[in-house]
C-alpha cells in the first residue's frame, strides 16, 4: 500500500520512515494563507484545531488528480498541518529572526499546545473511496534559555522554518523539559493517529511497511 504524503515537511518525512514507512511525498502547492482567509470570511475565526485541520484537508485534496511520474495516485494521501498555542495566540512558521527570537522570549520557561491536523483520503485504485481525519495536541514544556542560548539557537536557522519556533527531534530538543500527549504530534504527524485513520479506512497498518530500519 503507497503513502502518499501531502508535504516537504523533512520532520514528517523523517517520522514515517522511522517507523518503517518510505512516502512519496509531494508539495501539495496550497496557499495556507488564503485558504484561512477565505473560511474565516465565511465562517469566523478559526482556532488551533480548526485551523490545522482545514490546511490538513486542503493540502491532502490538492493531490487528487496527481499524476506522479506519469502515473496516477493510487494509494492513502495524507495531509498535515501544525500550528503552535500559547498566550492565547497562534503561532506557525516565524520566517524571520526577529519573529522567532520574540516567540522564545515569551515561551521561555513556560508552555504551549501544539496542534497537528490530519486528513487522509483513500484513493485505491485511482479515485476518491473516502476520507476520515482528526486533529491532535500535545502540551510542550520548555526548559528556561538564557540570552545567548536564544541567539545561538536562532542563528542555526532551524527555528525560523517550523511551526512555534522549534523542534523535538533536532537542535530544539534538548530545549524541551517536558511532552504531555504523543511526542510525534509535536513533529506534526502522530503515528498513533494515523495508525487509527488508516484502520477506518480499511487498511491493516501493516501493509505500509515498506522500508527497513535503520541498523544500529
Amino acid at each position: 500500500m503507497r503513502l502518499y504524503l501531502a508535504s516537504t515537511s523533512p520532520a514528517r518525512l523523517q517520522t514515517l520512515r522511522a517507523a518503517g514507512i518510505e512516502p512519496t511525498a509531494l508539495p501539495p502547492g496550497v496557499d495556507e494563507e488564503a485558504v484561512v482567509a477565505a473560511h474565516e470570511a465565511l465562517s469566523g475565526p478559526l482556532d488551533a484545531r480548526e485551523m490545522v485541520q482545514l490546511l490538513a484537508q486542503a493540502k491532502a485534496e490538492a493531490l487528487v488528480g496527481a499524476e506522479p511520474g506519469g502515473e496516477p495516485v493510487d494509494g492513502l494521501i495524507l495531509g498535515g498541518d501544525s500550528a503552535f498555542l500559547t498566550g492565547g495566540s497562534i503561532h506557525g512558521k516565524p520566517h524571520l529572526p526577529d519573529v522567532a527570537r520574540q516567540r522564545w522570549l515569551a515561551q521561555n520557561g513556560g508552555h504551549g499546545e501544539l496542534w497537528s491536523g490530519h486528513w487522509l483520503i483513500d484513493h485505491r485504485g485511482g479515485r476518491v473511496n473516502g476520507a476520515v481525519g482528526r486533529a491532535d495536541v500535545a502540551t510542550v514544556r520548555f526548559a528556561a534559555l538564557d540570552d545567548a542560548e536564544i541567539d545561538a539557537y536562532i542563528a542555526t536557522g532551524e527555528p525560523l522554518l517550523v511551526a512555534g519556533a522549534f523542534t523535538i527531534d533536532s537542535l530544539g530538543g534538548p530545549f524541551i523539559r517536558r511532552v504531555e500527549g504523543d511526542p510525534s504530534t509535536v513533529v506534526g504527524l502522530s503515528l498513533s493517529t494515523l495508525r487509527d485513520l488508516v484502520r477506518e479506512l480499511g487498511v491493516a497498518w501493516p501493509s505500509l511497511w515498506n522500508r527497513r530500519p535503520a541498523a544500529e
